[in-house]
């Protein structure tokens, strides 16, 4: 009769391996993730429709107006479509921002702790709270741009256009949900989080070329402006779909190459989005272990 005699270390290998249990696939375990938030997030047309109510408010009212009294827009655009545009800077962080009161909610009172000790990898439990709110964002959106399209704005669809367009939009989600997620699970109360909602989601706005250029505003506010992604945002936005001349992307760098100008302010949505999200997935494992 033969002995195999293993030495400790494989033995001990082995064992574990034995041990532990089969590590789900992360894609399914994202799936799975995402299909629970989306059902939490979505389950009275309430908290679908509530924020679509002051950009569509802005899209199909306060821009309209503003058309008739001031005419044509920076760049030539149709004012009506400058304005439309910029709502949508002002839906995906509402958008964004309510989707992290979720989170609130989740982890105050709601099924957080059981979901902590499901075997998936915490990281995946903010992409798939980061999926559900791109696709909610997304959805509104569309809402949006049809509203805005029946009331009268004017949008040239080209297929390098709707890209530039497409990409900004998903940097800007992906950026915003970053700052939702983080400040969801740092604020100890929904009352405190709902406090941070109008700085975070609506101040910026102002500040970015939404109602006029970032050019009309004093020299200390446009350098201000620069730096915030929403800013650059609404240029990519408007040269996508409205302003082939860019003059958006013109305000902010400068430049004579206008796709050059886009690529830059792309990078800026896109490093802030890798960066925000980076930090949320940082912040929420150190919560998780409180």
């Amino acid at each position: 009769m033969t002995t195999i005699t293993l030495d400790p270390a494989a033995e001990a290998a082995l064992v574990g391996r034995a041990a532990a249990p089969p590590r789900p696939r992360h894609l399914s375990a994202l799936a799975v993730l995402a299909a629970r938030r989306l059902a939490l997030s979505a389950r009275t047309p309430r908290e679908l429709i509530v924020p679509l109510l002051t950009p569509v408010l802005f899209a199909v009212v306060i821009a309209p107006a503003l058309a008739d009294t001031f005419g044509a827009g920076p760049g030539g655009i149709d004012y009506m479509t400058f304005v439309a545009i910029a709502t949508m800077g002002l839906l995906v962080p509402l958008s964004c921002m309510t989707a992290g009161l979720g989170v609130v909610v989740d982890r105050v009172g709601g099924g957080r702790p059981d979901l902590l000790a499901a075997p998936v990898p915490r990281a995946l439990i903010v992409l798939g709270n980061l999926v559900v709110a791109l696709f909610l964002s997304s959805l509104q959106l569309v809402v949006l741009l049809g509203a805005s399209a029946l009331r009268g704005a004017e949008f040239e669809l080209r297929l390098t256009g709707v890209g530039w367009f497409a990409a900004a939009v998903v940097g800007f989600a992906v950026f915003m949900y970053g700052i939702a997620e983080t400040v969801a699970n740092r604020v100890p109360t929904q009352e405190e989080y709902v406090g941070t909602l109008p700085a975070i989601a609506i101040v910026p706005w102002f500040f970015a070329g939404s109602l006029f250029p970032i050019a009309a505003m004093p020299v200390g506010l446009t350098a201000f402006a620069k730096v915030l992604p929403i800013t650059h945002v609404l240029a990519l936005l408007r040269y996508g779909i409205a302003d082939p001349s860019g003059q958006g992307l013109h305000d902010i760098w400068g430049m004579s190459n206008t796709t050059a100008m886009a690529a830059l302010s792309l990078a800026v949505v896109l490093g802030a989005a890798l960066l925000m999200t980076a930090v949320s997935i940082r912040v929420f494992r150190r919560s998780a272990t409180v």
